[in-house]
């Protein structure tokens, strides 16, 4: 596996100073004029306390969290030696926020040791999760990026959910996800500039031994580098700084890595340069944002964390078009494969399948959980239940097996098997086109709501192939597009959370995936546009099968690449937004489907696709059935369940590669 690598352009460390420097002089600007505005006119006492007690440490506050999590960013990328690492994408920004939400719920006694303690508890323990999940492929910048990406992903759904159902609790948490610089007296500004001293000082004793990790691992050792322990503590302090910064002010995504990442394109090639540019940077842009917010809010309060991580994604698409490597790098996380199935085999593995699928559904149906226990429905009770279940079964397997079909025809079309709605951000471009559309437009039904899910599906698979197309779609690139554009969702979901408004809730619930409200009439539907993707299916065999040989291929054997890839293209987006309109953006089962599939021996596209379209439908019904019954009076959302399942899967294959 080829490392990630920003090629910079031939520029000196001088410019990267401009680059700081001049940022830092424009924040400081901006600043000046609010400060100006505070103290006009003279000799109001009111104002001069702002001033001095809120305006100013807001500024020392800024400048500290955006340098820390430069520093963070810079060390995370040197240790693991991928410049895409930074907190947010390697999950310690998930695991501070779901050990916050769970100390404020249940264990309210540790609020005492301070929102920084625990958030360094939890950040630290998503951490060690991404380096266990790593560790069998050698810490390679592709497997640290995936399993930062789904401990994030598994954390930040647990976190969301249980924020959800404990709205009223957990409400001022909300200004606290979004990352607020807010502050009323130098509590935090002291608090910050002590712990960024220290880190600053231990990073100063370890910049020696990391300037080494520049070079091969037997030269480090050569030169008398304990390669271990040199990574193990600068992560340390790097997750120290940035979970400190994550509980004085929130969660404040993609500043460590934009500073870093902007420094090295400015010319600060080396250690020493970026570990000095990467949080000036990242300190300056922070400050411009919060001071322009400050400056152009009116007294609306606008946490500078979401205007930051919604600004930043664009600029993280912007970095993937400057990588170098393999162009024709792909990645398949399947187990060793077994010998093709014969026909009679194929026709026995998918009846059994079916079969499978029906026991679950029957299961779903009758079996479940009342106060007096569990309860098997037969009779007049199976009737009398049949009308509130079947709904949900019904629109649990036709969104399990879109979604696996999606995900078919999304790794065909691409050639990779990473490729899924979910990791590629296309259910998350779905998801923040109905976020908007439930604010700022009237209210809709579900058939427009299917539609506008649609259309974000569509925008977001041609961004993505867009993109890809460049470098021969690989891992790297795709994943990290789906981290952008799921980041801009984040980003806009943050900020109207942070509200408070009453709406959200219905976002919120949609967003974890639950089912409980759907009909009879959306599940027959659901049901009658998931026949018809089947039955489209074997109209597409020879594009499947084709296409991922790549353009010249395609076209000598005369497949309309153009005209075949639009088409695909436009079923995965439908596929996509009608399934999560019903389980929401994050399920898993468009990665999981295809690749339990395959290593259950369906290999060519046609019976691929169906048996993964079955077992994504046994999949999300039995999420569904495990969220109706295992926390019983309460329900928990069969889109957290299949993520957390999912998650572990995924886990599972990356550690058995």
């Amino acid at each position: 596996m080829a490392e990630l690598a920003i090629e910079p352009r031939h520029r000196s460390a001088g410019q990267a100073l401009y680059w700081g420097g001049g940022l830092l002089v424009l924040s400081l600007a901006v600043f000046a004029i609010n400060l100006c505005g505070l103290l006009t006119p003279p000799g109001d006492a009111l104002r001069q306390v702002m001033a001095e007690d809120m305006l100013l440490p807001r500024l020392v506050v800024s400048l500290l969290s955006g340098a820390g999590l430069g520093l963070a960013g810079v060390l995370f990328q040197q240790v693991l030696r991928n410049p895409l690492a930074e907190p947010g994408t390697l999950g310690v920004f998930a695991g501070a926020k779901c050990a916050v939400v769970v100390a404020t719920l249940w264990l309210p006694g540790l609020l005492v040791l301070g929102w920084d303690v625990i958030a360094l508890a939890g950040g630290g323990a998503a951490m060690a999760i991404v380096l266990l999940i790593a560790w069998r492929s050698d810490f390679s910048p592709l497997s640290l990026i995936l399993a930062g990406l789904v401990v994030s992903l598994c954390l930040g759904a647990l976190g969301s959910t249980l924020m959800m159902v404990n709205f009223d609790a957990v409400n001022d948490l909300y200004v606290w996800e979004a990352g607020s610089l807010v502050q009323n007296n130098w509590q935090v500004a002291v608090s910050l500039a002590t712990r960024f001293a220290i880190v600053l000082f231990l990073t100063v004793l370890l910049t020696r031994r990391l300037e080494l990790l520049d070079l091969e691992d037997a030269g480090a050792r050569g030169l008398g580098v304990s390669l271990v322990t040199t990574r193990l503590f600068a992560i340390v302090v790097a997750v120290a700084i940035s979970a400190s910064v994550a509980g004085f002010v929130g969660l404040i995504g993609f500043i460590g890595l934009a500073g870093p990442a902007i420094a090295r394109q400015a010319g600060a090639r080396r250690l020493r340069d970026r570990l000095w540019a990467g949080p000036l940077i990242a300190a300056a842009l922070l400050t411009i944002t919060d001071q322009t917010l400050f400056l152009l809010s009116d007294g609306m309060e606008i946490p500078a964390g979401a205007v930051c991580a919604f600004l930043a994604a664009p600029m993280l698409l912007w970095l993937l078009r400057s990588f170098k490597g393999d162009q024709h790098e792909t990645v398949s996380l399947a187990t060793a494969e077994r010998s093709p199935l014969t026909y009679p085999a194929v026709l026995s593995r998918l009846a059994l399948s079916f079969v499978l699928l029906l026991a679950v559904a029957a299961v779903a149906l009758t079996l479940g959980r009342t106060p007096d226990g569990w309860h098997l429905a037969v009779g007049s009770d199976f009737t009398e239940l049949l009308h509130w279940r079947l709904p949900r079964v019904g629109a649990a397997a036709a969104a399990g097996l879109m979604f696996a079909l999606a995900g078919v025809i999304m790794q065909k079309l691409t050639g990779n098997a990473l490729a899924s709605p979910e990791l590629l951000g296309v259910s998350s471009g779905a998801g923040l086109l109905l976020v908007v559309a439930s604010f700022f437009l009237p209210a809709v039904d579900r058939g427009t709501m299917m539609l506008l899910s649609c259309a974000g599906a569509f925008t977001a698979l041609v961004i993505l192939l867009w993109l890809g197309r460049r470098t021969a779609f690989r891992s790297e690139h795709l994943l990290l597009s789906g981290v952008a554009l799921g980041s801009i969702m984040a980003a806009m979901l943050t900020y109207l959370t942070s509200l408070g408004d009453p709406r959200i809730l219905r976002v919120l619930a949609w967003l974890s995936g639950s089912i409980s409200s759907v009909t009879l009439r959306e599940t027959v539907l659901m049901s009658l546009g998931a026949l018809v993707a089947l039955c489209l299916v074997p109209l597409t065999a020879r594009w499947l099968l084709i296409l991922p040989l790549g353009g010249a291929v395609s076209g000598s054997l005369g497949v309309p690449e153009r005209h075949s890839r639009v088409a695909l293209l436009s079923l995965t987006a439908a596929l996509t937004g009608t399934a999560t309109i019903v389980v929401g953006p994050l399920s898993f089962v468009g990665l999981m489907a295809p690749h339990l599939a395959r290593m259950s021996g369906f290999r060519t596209p046609v019976v691929q696709t169906f048996a993964a379209g079955i077992l994504g439908a046994i999949l999300m019904v039995s999420a569904d059935w495990i969220g109706r019954t295992i926390a019983f009076p309460w329900q928990v959302p069969a889109g957290l369940v299949s993520t957390i399942l999912g998650g572990a899967f995924f886990a599972a294959l990356l550690v058995r590669r």
